[in-house]
């Protein structure tokens, strides 16, 4: 599917990417609207239909993924209720094998992620994937959402990146294409990022469900 030889760094999203988005769909989607009902006395439909608008007039900016945003608008403790579902948080079961045979052959993975540094801590350390990554990046420290062009700019000039020789993974097109656009040659997208839902549908980009279906010509184009 790559030219493996060609690639030196993989660009990797985390939620959804390389952990189960059961976690956050199921935090955001469910849980917040299940606080909120109660701490305003109203109904779980009323407080889902707060909550969702909410999300839409921040979607694709900083706020989206801030979780101190959410705290001050909603009036929870967001990182208090993440701990009633940190059960959840769960790599996913293909994601190991992937980054493994990825430092085989020397290539450099980098975890590129909108998750607030806090949530973004709490991930890490409960799943220990950092272990298995060569660096870590939050957009809110880049001051730019990986939507935005200039997030992409900061990036290749902080760690030195040609992005003709980058492949970048994420399970959001929006995002896919917004690295298209910046220059990263090469993108594939995650068709199953919630283990719970039904699988996804790609348009622009090539797109599968299982790293494992990349290993063998990851690895064949290595002992060439």
């Amino acid at each position: 599917m790559f030219p493996w030889q060609k690639i030196d760094t993989v660009l990797l999203d985390m939620d959804g990417t390389l952990l189960d988005l059961h976690f956050d769909n199921h935090f955001w989607l469910n849980l917040i609207p299940q606080e909120l009902a109660k701490q305003q006395g109203i109904s779980e439909q009323q407080a889902t239909q707060i909550v969702k608008q909410a999300y839409q007039n921040v979607a694709g900016t900083l706020d989206w993924y801030c979780l101190d945003y959410w705290q001050n608008k909603f009036n929870l403790d967001i990182m208090a209720l993440h701990q009633l579902l940190i059960d959840r948080i769960q790599i996913r079961q293909d994601s190991l094998p992937f980054l493994k045979a990825l430092k085989s052959q020397s290539k450099h993975r980098l975890l590129v992620t909108n998750a607030h540094p806090k949530g973004l801590h709490l991930k890490l350390s409960h799943t220990g994937l950092e272990q298995e990554l060569d660096a870590v990046v939050s957009s809110h420290d880049m001051g730019y959402p990986k939507e935005a062009p200039e997030f992409w700019e900061h990036l290749f000039k902080q760690f030195n990146l040609q992005p003709q020789r980058c492949l970048f993974i994420d399970d959001n097109e929006t995002i896919l294409a917004a690295a298209k656009n910046a220059g990263v040659k090469h993108q594939l997208g995650i068709t199953n990022p919630d283990s719970q839902q039904p699988h996804k549908q790609f348009n622009d980009f090539p797109a599968i469900h299982d790293y494992h279906l990349l290993l063998d010509e990851l690895l064949l184009q290595g002992r060439k």
